[in-house]
């Protein structure tokens, strides 16, 4: 059951591995100006520590978000009962995402530009050819994908998540990369 706290006894845990900036925390505190009540539907989940502060588990970015936007208080579910394994184990379990989206089914039936509003990262369907757009000796060739980085670190990084996720999900599928313009 879901009870008020005033923001300031609400804490961050210091062991919450992800972040948030620029224009996704924007797009986080415009969905909360847009949509309050989700907050109530939705509430932090914390744990109590020895001084009396509950530590979010669940919600880190919605608090830091509203403690942004002047909000005073906030919605929280207590897990006091948790032991500190389910408490680690929620916190990385709250922030997977198991599924995929159906991106066919959001270009037809959604409102893209709403769905980015919302804080999706759609891709650009208007630069993204259909089968029938590719002429000629095109239609034999593989399909690819072009991701542009901002940085080399970002490249690296994604070079490890990249294979991580071919070696598990697309058996046989590989990728290359290259630097600067071809």
């Amino acid at each position: 059951m879901a009870q008020i706290a005033k923001i300031n006894q609400i804490k961050p845990n210091p062991k919450n591995p992800r972040t948030i900036k620029d224009e996704r925390f924007e797009k986080l505190k415009k969905s909360i100006q847009d949509f309050p009540d989700m907050l109530n539907k939705r509430p932090l989940v914390c744990f109590t520590d020895t001084d009396g502060k509950f530590v979010v588990l669940g919600g880190n970015m919605r608090l830091k978000a509203a403690k942004d936007l002047g909000l005073k208080e906030l919605p929280i579910i207590l897990a006091d009962e948790w032991t500190e394994e389910q408490k680690a184990e929620f916190l990385i379990k709250d922030n997977v995402g198991f599924g995929e989206w159906d991106w066919n089914e959001l270009n037809t039936d959604w409102d893209t530009e709403q769905l980015n509003e919302w804080g999706l990262d759609v891709p650009d369907f208007a630069i993204m050819p259909s089968e029938d757009e590719l002429i000629g000796e095109e239609k034999n060739k593989p399909p690819t994908m072009k991701i542009t980085f901002e940085n080399p670190e970002q490249l690296q990084k994604a070079e490890i998540d990249i294979q991580e996720l071919l070696d598990r999900k697309y058996k046989g599928a590989y990728f290359s990369v290259s630097a600067g313009e071809l």
